[in-house]
């Protein structure tokens, strides 16, 4: 499928990250979607370096203290859970980095924010490093049954009901 040039992403992934990523041309559905006063729901699967503690989840739920271009940020709260199994993603290409005797975690973090690179900065400040970072679901939308660089079209009634309703 072919994107015309005038749809570009609502939000973004940094190159490390994977996931799902909205593409349109709407500006009012762009602003709709990334204004922090609407407070859609983000799902990140991430793997960790390490065998995360409670201690660690803990403080993430509740909000940790970032540094955004020099200032800090303390981050709204956030859910997490330990995911008792590797979620049922590709591999990633290229590879994370493997180490044989150091193990890893996967955690799912939901947010209702997004700032720059928030969630290797939340992880990096309880001393987990991010190996894989998922985007696994925006609002209603999920990457369950998609495969990396699926495009799905969706209608205005669509987009409405997966995050306003």
């Amino acid at each position: 499928m072919d994107v015309p040039k005038d749809v570009y992403p609502v939000g973004r992934l940094d190159y490390d990250s994977e996931g799902l990523l909205f593409l349109t041309n709407d500006t009012k559905m762009n602003h709709q979607l990334l204004h922090p006063s609407f407070e859609h729901k983000r799902i990140y699967w991430v793997q960790v370096e390490g065998i995360i503690t409670m201690e660690a989840i803990e403080l993430l739920t509740k909000g940790v203290s970032i540094n955004l271009d020099g200032v800090k940020y303390t981050t709204q709260p956030a859910l997490l859970s330990l995911l008792d199994a590797n979620p049922a993603v590709p591999e990633r290409n290229p590879p994370i980095r493997f180490r044989k005797n150091s193990p890893t975690s996967w955690v799912e973090i939901q947010l209702t924010e997004g700032k720059n690179r928030q969630v290797r900065k939340m992880f990096a400040t309880v001393n987990f490093p991010v190996l894989r970072l998922i985007r696994a679901q925006m609002g209603a939308f999920t990457i369950k049954d998609m495969k990396p660089g699926d495009l799905i079209t969706l209608s205005h009634q669509e987009v409405d009901k997966g995050f306003f309703r």
